[in-house]
């Protein structure tokens, strides 16, 4: 199946997802943008190459010119876009995806994933074939940009006092697992002073262990974190945009923390309104309201986040999945600002990782796919919304339901074709009953050929 929707394509390379079909969604994309240059990039997976010659093409034959940037991460990608001052770019990423799939992530000018009217538009030109095609005398040509890791490096450290940093000395261990972050991320520890064990440093998208980096698919490279006597563990997923932790102790923690952290340590230096996604963890609220800053809440997914950040001037935002979205950096969830703002917080508060997050109200997440059609949502909000009649709603994306203790929320997927059930509290029995309860009450409409499956805690 290739997942078509307004921030790109997604699909399994040589099913879903071909040459033709890269190269047709790159030309209506150009054609859409119908300016130039577009930055091109990509993540490391192999098929990556395959696909950026397709995606090349494609916005050649529309007249414009391409700059032609390599393997990157993610939020190097939308950094150079505006470095460069380029009118879009692509980067080829299916993000945590297994290794089969590919895909393409569309950007603005300004370095953002697209707006979902601007997504919209793009969908409509590859759907109904309306691509400009430029004639033998004004095709587009290809360039290659400078180096630009040393501008995101020197755009992350200037938000941190580096010299304190570098005072500890300390030994960190980054699990970049084939992925395209390895060099930067090595590079920016580095340069802030750190003794860096990188580990699958190589962007040759050969993934070590399953790409989320989930705990569950983290337990091995935890123990190599003690291994190493490491005072932490950073991991990356393949596009290098999202932060999970391993603290000193070999204990992987929950993507939600990496968050709280970066907030933690934002909002100490400059107050300022916080935004956050309908599945995000309530400690980031909490965080907030100690702070007494205002916290806000978008649909789930990037360009929502951005979207919803640019309207009340958030000073820092992202998604519960270890994504840190520092506006003054870029509009990109950015690990390495995460990486550079968690050291920053350890070295001000002289504590480990394990020390910092304990001190915090705990809560406890679980997250489940759900087998329910979704042509069945509203039914099963429907249930939801009169069982649970002393939480609050809230109908922006799917249904979330607060109440004093917990919440809920149940949405479709943005990026795979199923419903997710995602429930917090302060307790795993909670958590738990609540998920199980759920799950009840959703029985009728679950298809019983197929098997809920648990992502993580």
């Amino acid at each position: 199946m290739l997942l078509v929707s307004v921030s790109g394509v997604r699909g399994i390379v040589g099913e879903s997802l071909t040459a033709e079909v890269a190269a047709r969604y790159a030309s209506a994309f150009a054609s859409v943008r119908d300016a130039s240059p577009i930055l091109v990039s990509r993540d490391s997976r192999p098929s990556g190459d395959m696909l950026r010659h397709a995606v090349i093409a494609g916005v050649m034959e529309t007249g414009a010119t391409v700059l032609d940037a390599g393997i990157l991460p993610t939020p190097t990608c939308g950094l150079a876009i505006r470095h460069y001052r380029a009118a879009g770019g692509i980067q080829i990423t299916a993000s945590h995806n297994p290794a089969p799939w590919n895909g393409l992530k569309l950007f603005d000018a300004d370095g953002a994933v697209l707006s979902s009217e601007q997504g919209a538009a793009v969908k409509e030109y590859f759907d109904r074939g309306m691509s400009r095609h430029a004639p033998w005398n004004r095709i587009g040509q290809v360039r290659v940009p400078p180096d630009i890791l040393p501008v995101h490096i020197e755009a992350v450290l200037d938000r941190v006092r580096v010299a304190e940093i570098a005072s500890q000395r300390w030994h960190v261990f980054l699990d970049a697992n084939g992925g395209a972050g390895g060099n930067l991320g090595r590079q920016l520890l580095e340069q802030i002073g750190c003794e860096v064990t990188l580990h699958g440093g190589e962007a040759d998208g050969h993934f070590l262990h399953p790409p989320e980096p989930t705990p569950e698919h983290l337990a091995e490279v935890a123990t190599w974190v003690v291994r190493n006597q490491a005072m932490i563990g950073f991991a990356l997923d393949p596009d290098a945009d999202r932060l999970a932790l391993i603290d000193e102790q070999g204990r992987c923690l929950s993507e939600e923390l990496t968050l709280a952290l970066a907030v933690e340590y934002r909002l100490r230096e400059d107050k300022g309104p916080v935004v956050i996604n309908m599945s995000t963890s309530r400690l980031i609220e909490e965080i907030a309201c100690q702070h007494g800053c205002p916290c806000y809440r978008s649909a789930v997914g990037e360009a929502h986040v951005v979207s919803r950040m640019r309207e009340v001037q958030a000073v820092i935002g992202g998604e519960g999945n270890g994504g840190v979205i520092e506006p003054r950096v870029g509009w990109v969830r950015d690990p390495f600002v995460g990486i550079a703002y968690i050291l920053a917080l350890l070295t001000a508060e002289q504590k480990t990782l394990s020390e910092m997050v304990a001190q915090w109200p705990q809560f406890v997440m679980h997250k489940t796919r759900l087998p329910i059609a979704r042509s069945r949502l509203e039914e099963a909000y429907h249930i939801l919304t009169h069982y649970f009649t002393q939480a609050r709603v809230d109908s922006v994306d799917g249904l979330r339901l607060d109440a004093e203790e917990w919440w809920i929320h149940l949405r479709p997927s943005n990026t795979e074709p199923l419903v997710r059930l995602i429930v917090e509290s302060p307790t795993e029995s909670q958590t738990l009953q609540l998920c199980q309860q759920v799950k009840e009450l959703l029985a009728p409409l679950i298809h019983h050929n197929t098997m809920s499956e648990e992502v993580g805690p």
